[in-house]
């Protein structure tokens, strides 16, 4: 080998071994892009919403204050039940009930093949009463709803919203029990009642023990409505389904419904696989159904408590004749 050869081979073995560096530091940069990227994104996610239709971002402080609407496609998203009960009641009028109120795992479940909400990868199944503890931290609350007794427009009400947030709204005995606590307390106070349901149903990690919440919630119903004569208006916001749809959901004096919402007893596959037919678009939303006559009302969030005042004012001066 040359003396001129032996320069070439070390000129290209050094550009070779610079091209590697470089390119091992631009692979260590788009890490860190990347890094820094997720860390920004888990920010966002604290700031901003999307839209489940039109895709878009939203803020979520003008999103609150626009009653969680899309104001680009008017999409109705979820509510969680604090942003909701603001929705109806004075400002410093609400006093909770039963917040202390928290489930027992009666029954030992446990949910096998489930995501699950620890730490610990290699865990195949997760206990009810960790399910529990997870959306309890997550959210907030004991259980999937909210009572107490507040006041709209001046007049005292009995209000209990479900939060779909926590175990997708289901009912179980907590949540069977606060309720009826509720129209009870409605009852011998000679309070209106509203009930504002977002629910998937009744809870299967309770059994029949979640089931038997919709018999005692319909036999206090019945005091309330029935005996006492008193009003009871119940709320359908998307979704409702299953055991509360088939109990207190559809019991209400008068029953309104926001639009678009998702309302049913059995969803649409399993009524495709159960009759062998296939299901229409839109054959359980608000509005299909209302041309139905399984409401009363339609009515958007932004006019929702105007319409109850008028409804609760014009029974109050009914009564009174």
């Amino acid at each position: 080998m040359s003396i001129k050869e032996w320069f070439e081979d070390k000129r290209k073995i050094t550009a070779l071994l610079k091209n590697s560096v470089e390119r091992d530091s631009k692979d260590d940069n788009e890490t860190e892009k990347n890094k820094n990227k997720s860390i920004d994104y888990a920010k966002i996610k604290k700031l901003w919403a999307q839209c489940d239709n039109c895709e878009n971002l939203l803020y979520l402080r003008f999103l609150r204050e626009n009653q969680s609407v899309c104001k680009e496609c008017g999409y109705y998203l979820q509510m969680n039940s604090s942003d909701r009960i603001e929705l109806p009641i004075d400002r410093d009028t609400w006093r909770p009930m039963d917040e202390d109120m928290y489930t027992l795992d009666v029954l030992q479940f446990y949910s096998e093949n489930e995501p699950s909400h620890s730490d610990n990868l290699n865990s195949e199944d997760e206990s009810y009463k960790d399910h529990i503890t997870f959306y309890q931290i997550e959210t907030g609350l004991t259980d999937a709803i909210q009572t107490g007794i507040g006041q709209l427009n001046g007049l005292t009400i009995a209000l209990g919203v479900m939060d779909f947030q926590f175990m997708g709204g289901s009912m179980g005995s907590v949540v069977g029990e606060k309720i009826t606590r509720l129209i009870e307390r409605a009852t011998a106070e000679s309070l209106p009642l509203i009930m504002v349901c977002a629910s998937g149903g009744a809870r299967m990690q309770e059994g029949s023990f979640s089931l038997m919440q919709m018999a005692k919630i319909a036999s206090a119903l019945y005091i309330h409505q029935k005996e006492k004569k008193l009003l009871y208006i119940s709320i359908l916001t998307s979704p409702t389904t299953g055991g509360v749809t088939a109990s207190f959901g559809m019991l209400g004096d008068i029953i309104i419904a926001e639009p678009k919402a998702y309302i049913a007893f059995a969803g649409k596959r399993v009524i495709e696989q159960t009759l062998g037919q296939k299901v229409i678009e839109d054959f359980q939303v608000t509005e299909h159904l209302f041309g139905h006559g399984l409401f009363d009302l339609i009515v958007p969030r932004n006019l929702l408590k105007g319409v109850l005042s008028e409804l609760f004012w014009f029974y109050v001066l009914r009564s009174s004749l």
